[in-house]
């Protein structure tokens, strides 16, 4: 039994380029008799929910969401979420229920972005009924992309619009690590097929900053503002974004500042390096170098690749060398051909982007510079944390 008076709260989708409410997502609550609410996020997680009651609510909540849309702006979109079980009951060709509510209601489908919950239901009904929600105007969202890996076969699938993060998965991938590499990727994917990515569960400043370093053009959560009946002004948030923003990007440049140092120091490494490698000079004369602590290791390459030397690491309060990767060929790794691109006419220091060195499992960068005529290529790997 569902007790209580279905309603729709709204949480705002704040745009990250104008701090502006540029949408609404409609969420379930029930208003008790003693005024308590309750999400009803909990009644359609239950297996034990009669589906027709569930059916039953979650039309009255789109419907009293609906009936109220005229009263927002009119540039605001209204998140929907729909239940992929529901559509897999539909017959073919039925009329579609979620359509035929927006014209009872003088909604323009235009304003509607269709948002695909849960894993579940037959893909191929399911792709015929988005492409009539997209047919009739409106946009097509997935919910907790992440999540799962049939995730990815629904995106190819639907092809949507907008991408919203799983928010269990963004919030740990805000704290670091190997699951922040995950969600960049999903978020270059994103950004490569063409969909606006939405971080949703947006509680701290960390965790915009690294919504904003996905580039979401949307983010929903409660460091703005939790879901509420009433409509918030479209500039309600336009202050406190504005502040939040400006802080991300004084932190950008901060770090900017910090690579921009570490060139200068780099400079001076290989003028050392350099210098020792030209004089052929024993192991034994190269300095501890303690200046460059974030230092993991220096090794020679022809031009076209291929290791020279070992590498050489300080461990052991002495320079130790490790020949394991003489003769290997590196041409292939993306910071390789960047240093060929950039760094041979010129023969000017180049520096990689970070990545996760494969041997190590540590966040590096590659500094390089040609140098012998540009018969041979200086390489130090830099510990990125380090830093």
């Amino acid at each position: 039994m569902i007790d209580g008076q279905p309603l729709a709260y709204f949480q705002p989708f704040i745009d990250t380029a104008t701090g502006r409410i540029a949408g609404v997502e409609a969420l379930g609550r029930l208003r008790q008799v003693d005024g308590e609410l309750r999400s009803v996020g909990s009644l359609f997680a239950d297996p034990r929910a009669p589906t027709v009651a569930l059916l039953r609510l979650d039309r009255q909540i789109r419907d009293n969401a609906l009936s109220r849309l005229h009263e927002a702006p009119e540039d605001w979109f209204l998140s929907l979420n729909i239940s992929p079980r529901w559509i897999t009951r539909l017959r073919p060709g039925q009329p579609l229920p979620s359509l035929k509510q927006l014209q009872a209601h003088s909604v323009d489908p235009r304003r509607i972005v269709f948002e695909i919950t849960e894993l579940g239901g037959d893909s191929l009904r399911l792709a015929e009924v988005v492409a009539r929600y997209r047919q009739a105007g409106a946009r097509i969202a997935i919910d907790d992309f992440g999540a799962g890996y049939s995730q990815l076969d629904r995106v190819l699938a639907l092809q949507p619009d907008i991408l919203k993060l799983d928010m269990r998965l963004f919030q740990a991938a805000a704290l670091g690590g190997p699951s922040s590499d995950v969600v960049r990727a999903l978020a270059q994917m994103a950004e490569k097929t063409g969909c606006w990515i939405i971080a949703e569960g947006v509680e701290t400043e960390a965790q915009l900053s690294f919504a904003l370093e996905c580039g979401s053009r949307y983010v929903q959560g409660y460091l703005f503002a939790q879901a509420q009946l009433d409509w918030f002004a479209a500039d309600a948030f336009v202050p406190r974004f504005a502040q939040l923003r400006a802080a991300y990007v004084q932190q950008k440049l901060a770090e900017r500042g910090r690579i921009m140092q570490l060139r200068q120091q780099l400079g001076e490494l290989m003028q050392i390096l350099q210098t020792w490698a030209q004089a052929q000079a024993p192991l034994s004369q190269l300095p501890q170098l303690p200046a460059f602590p974030w230092l993991l290791r220096f090794y020679q390459c022809d031009r076209h690749g291929t290791q020279l030397t070992p590498n050489f690491e300080w461990r052991q309060e002495a320079w130790q060398a490790d020949s394991r990767y003489l003769g290997h060929n590196w041409s292939w790794r993306p910071y390789f051909y960047y240093l060929l691109a950039e760094g041979w006419d010129e023969r000017r220091l180049t520096l990689s982007t970070t990545y996760r060195d494969a041997t190590t499992n540590q966040y590096c960068l590659t500094a390089g510079q040609f140098f012998d005529n540009g018969q041979r290529l200086l390489l130090i790997d830099i510990d990125a944390v380090g830093l």
